[in-house]
């Protein structure tokens, strides 16, 4: 009788101690879940208290009559994979640097992470007065032609803008990843390989990368979720253009919903967005888990 009181005891206070946070979580999260499926089902602008059902024509509009969503999706695609492996190729190189014995490698990875530190809004209304303005004047004062492009106005050069100032700003975040991963890897496995006579680039490819393993899902993970809902940067520095050209997905859905007053239609967008990065994501870790292992 005792111990069926003390069970019954401890599941009463797991349960009055989990309570808020499941509270928590399901406003947070579950009830608003609930209500975009709901709202993607319906053609609602957002201010009428009764959304009209629709079942799944807005989905299929998305899939068939939607160019701007294609677009979008098409240059998000092109942006994800460029940053995903731009910015770890990246850091993973100034990782090895900062890594070494230098004198100022603390001042250095300070300077290296300090952007991070900033919203890519404020850092894109920065970069945006730096294109505009700032290129123009050390165009005239050096005469080089790269300054004199119009970063922001060729829609392949702002592509690049887009992508430069994103890995700009985030690069410090993943260095600091993949400086944990390389402070971890056992030192006596290098010397091992000195001491077999492997040089630095073997030593790198044969020891360090795979042992970095971890740290490589954990950076290509965020990586890639941060750069499929890529917005802020866009709408700071773009602002979609030029003539559209900049639209992310993230973007595209913003503006249906919050400019154009379609609520139902940019909530369906969402939740194809949130289907697309769960099954992605889901695909990644599993791939990357499975070669940890092998590793």
């Amino acid at each position: 009788m005792a111990s069926f009181y003390r069970k019954w005891r401890s599941k009463m206070e797991f349960g009055l101690f989990t309570l808020p946070v499941l509270i928590c979580v399901a406003v947070a999260f579950y009830i608003p879940f609930v209500m975009t499926v709901r709202y993607s089902l319906t053609k609602w602008n957002g201010i009428s208290k009764h959304p009209k059902f629709i079942g799944l024509d807005n989905f299929k509009q998305i899939f068939t009559g939607d160019a701007n969503f294609t677009n979008a999706t098409w240059f998000t695609v092109k942006y994800a994979v460029l940053y995903i492996v731009l910015i770890n190729v990246l850091a993973i190189l100034l990782a090895l640097v900062l890594d070494a014995k230098l004198k100022s490698k603390t001042w250095l990875r300070a300077a290296f992470f300090i952007p991070y530190i900033l919203s890519l809004v404020i850092v894109g209304f920065i970069w945006k007065f730096i294109f505009m303005q700032g290129f123009e004047s050390l165009g005239n004062s050096t005469g080089w032609h790269i300054f004199k492009m119009s970063w922001l106005g060729e829609p392949g050069l702002a592509f690049i803008s887009v992508l430069f100032v994103s890995i700009w700003q985030s690069i410090g975040f993943y260095l600091v990843i993949y400086i944990a991963g390389l402070q971890s890897v056992p030192g006596d496995l290098k010397e091992a390989a000195v001491v077999d006579g492997a040089g630095p680039v073997r030593r790198f490819f044969s020891v360090t990368l795979p042992l970095l393993a971890p740290s490589i899902t954990i950076a290509v993970f965020m990586a890639l979720t941060n750069s499929i809902k890529v917005f802020d940067v866009i709408l700071s520095l773009t602002g979609g253009g030029p003539g559209g050209t900049t639209y992310s997905v993230a973007y595209d859905i913003y503006r249906d919903t919050f400019t154009n007053n379609l609520y139902g239609y940019g909530t369906a967008k969402a939740l194809i967005l949130f289907v697309a990065v769960l099954i992605i994501t889901v695909i990644q870790l599993t791939i990357f888990k499975r070669r940890e292992v092998e590793a």
